[in-house]
């Protein structure tokens, strides 16, 4: 059985704790829980002919007063970067958030989650930064924790990251 740990990273109320949650216990609840320090789950998917166990550690999110804590980051084997559709500014927070990981823990295999794909009507993230990140080589999803939108398929495509 493989085990690889990975950290679920962003702003304060993007929908990290939810796209876990949707992950892992395959529900939604629209009440709103800050994390306070970190929460781990673990669940354990096929990926090809390999069992791998997540670890999932869903981290506090970012704001002008309280930064991620690296030291949360370090040993694992990728990332998530969370985004909130509906908030553009939570996109430069996730794009500080990587840099910070890349200088401070190094280059780890991390996908970026533009959370709240169920709310279109109030979409506020234009497709230039986004553009920009894509054609600086990010791998950059469009997930709903609320309808399960790309949540599977993001957890999948990180595992295989992790184990080429």
């Amino acid at each position: 059985m493989i085990q690889k740990k990975v950290c679920v990273l962003g702003s304060f109320g993007v929908g990290k704790t939810s796209l876990v949650r949707r992950y892992v216990q395959s529900m939604f609840s629209d009440a709103y829980l800050t994390t306070v320090g970190v929460k781990v789950d673990k669940k354990t998917l096929a990926v090809g002919s390999a069992d791998v166990t997540l670890v999932l550690w869903d981290i506090a999110g970012e704001d002008d007063i309280n930064a991620i804590r690296m030291t949360y980051v370090r040993g694992a084997g990728g990332y998530f970067l969370v985004a909130d559709g509906t908030r553009p500014e939570t996109l430069e927070i996730a794009r500080s958030i990587q840099a910070r990981v890349n200088t401070e823990v190094g280059a780890v295999p991390f996908l970026l989650l533009l959370n709240k794909a169920d709310l279109q009507e109030s979409w506020g993230l234009s497709r230039e930064p986004v553009e920009a990140l894509e054609a600086a080589g990010w791998t950059i999803l469009r997930t709903s924790a609320k309808t399960g939108e790309n949540v599977e398929e993001a957890f999948l495509e990180l595992a295989k990251r992790m184990l080429s």
